[in-house]
């Protein structure tokens, strides 16, 4: 009766442990599947162990006993492990980039989230490629990929959907979806595309009594494709042309938004700001460090930092459209059809929307939370976060029971009771820049500072 029990605790460990092994969680809805999660925490309280670690912006993953982060120090690309119990630092294990890419300063060189298949670690870098490594910390394998040519720097996560690891690069040239082995790295297939402005990691759809699909957004629109082959089998376009967040998925529904910009700064404004020399060009001794020239120049035309009217009005009319966050459903598990559509001129930045009974909710900088009816797509509920007036990078997660948690910049972490009339329950304060999606597992609520890792539990 003993070893029956504790082979029940081994497979409810493993099964938690699953839930949470890539970002945001179960195939990237964002929900735990369970409660019982702390609403008040911190420092002084329901604090179960606090770790220092190095700096990074990545979020945790987790098998049955590890916990995974990636991290970026004097040039070296890390990949952490800590003991899910205690906390502990395990191991970690580095390698040299390879190059340093022009990318957003906010974009740092280990922010994308690690994957696990429950015993080994998948990790990318945008500037060396995938490494994984075994339990122990063994490196199993290296595959080198890029340079890459995205404006802000590649922010896709590593996924892994049918046994195939999953990773979608997003570029002004040469975008591609690809499928590589878990077992040697090896690319098993690759699909490209012709999306050029997109930062968002796939999710996993299940359509009802169909297959398992990828799904990922780019340049306004949205694609499902086999992860056994990587064929694209169906496409839907028509939202936001800048998808910097991922879509979330539900039923035979997928809910996402892009945004864009309504109008174009006229280059002779540039030229009037930049322009020394009067040539109606603009080159790098003339524009500097300024990042939005620097990244025309560099990843627009010919690339040789040379900006001319027609590479300025090429690169800005990629993003002239209006923002907008669309409902669509995948009819049969191939046909995309829109249901509704909400257009505001500046949606939201990097959080991805999160699903839970009924209602779709998204954050956007300066602490407003929006709550959507998923089937009519009005606006609920807009209202500003009290005491929360920060930006938002992370993206919210929630518990079955119903409590939301949004993690802001400057560590204010916000418990929100899901409903039409929303209501905040506790701002809880870490006091240290959170740039990291918090993840829930098993009653824990783990969260990643630029200082440390937190466990959080009653």
């Amino acid at each position: 009766m003993r070893l029956a029990g504790c082979l029940v605790t081994l497979l409810c460990a493993a099964l938690s442990a699953e839930d949470w092994s890539r970002f945001r969680g179960p195939d990237g809805s964002g929900l735990a599947p369970d409660s019982a999660y702390p609403t008040e925490f911190g420092p002084q309280k329901n604090l179960v162990w606090r770790t220092p670690t190095r700096a990074g912006k990545s979020s945790p993953v987790f098998t049955a006993h590890h916990i995974f982060l990636t991290a970026y120090e004097s040039g070296k690309l890390y990949t952490l492990c800590f003991d899910r119990a205690t906390g502990k630092l395990l191991w970690e294990r580095s390698i040299e980039r390879a190059r340093k890419e022009l990318i957003n300063s906010l974009n740092e060189p280990a922010s994308n989230t690690a994957v696990t298949d429950g015993r080994n670690v998948y990790a990318f870098f945008r500037e060396y490629g995938l490494v994984s490594y075994g339990p122990n910390g063994e490196l199993r394998w290296k595959t080198p990929l890029g340079p890459f040519a995205n404006t802000e720097g590649l922010s896709a996560s590593p996924v892994i959907v049918d046994g195939v690891l999953v990773m979608l690069v997003e570029q002004t040239f040469g975008s591609y979806l690809a499928g590589f082995d878990l077992a040697n790295g090896e690319t098993r297939w690759k699909t490209d595309r012709d999306e050029r402005v997109g930062y968002n990691t796939p999710v996993t759809f299940r359509p009802r009594n169909k297959p398992a699909q990828i799904v990922a957004g780019g340049e306004g629109r949205l694609s499902g494709y086999d992860p056994k082959t990587g064929r694209r089998l169906w496409l839907y376009d028509g939202f936001g042309p800048v998808a910097l967040a991922s879509p979330v998925a539900h039923e035979n529904q997928i809910y996402s938004f892009g945004y864009g910009y309504d109008s174009t700064t006229p280059f002779e404004k540039m030229l009037g700001q930049f322009d020394k020399n009067g040539d109606s060009q603009l080159t790098p001794d003339e524009y500097g460090e300024n990042n939005l020239l620097t990244r025309v120049g560099f990843h627009t035309g010919n690339r040789d930092g040379l900006i001319t009217r027609e590479e300025w009005y090429t690169a800005r009319d990629i993003v002239k459209k209006p923002s907008s966050m669309v409902g669509v459903v995948i009819e049969d598990g191939k046909t995309p059809r829109e249901i509704w559509r909400y257009e505001r001129s500046f949606i939201g930045v990097v959080p991805s929307p999160l699903y839970f009974d009924g209602l779709v909710y998204f954050v956007k900088n300066g602490g407003i939370l929006t709550a959507m009816d998923a089937k009519t797509g009005e606006a609920v509920k807009a209202a500003r976060l009290p005491r929360v007036a920060d930006n938002f990078l992370a993206s919210p997660v929630a518990s079955a029971d119903g409590r939301l948690f949004l993690a802001s910049e400057k560590g204010k972490l916000v418990v929100v009771r899901a409903a039409k009339e929303w209501e905040v329950l506790a701002v809880n304060d870490l006091n240290e820049d959170t740039f990291a999606t918090p993840a829930l597992l098993s009653g824990r609520i783990y969260i990643r500072t630029l200082e440390a890792l937190y466990c959080f539990g009653l």
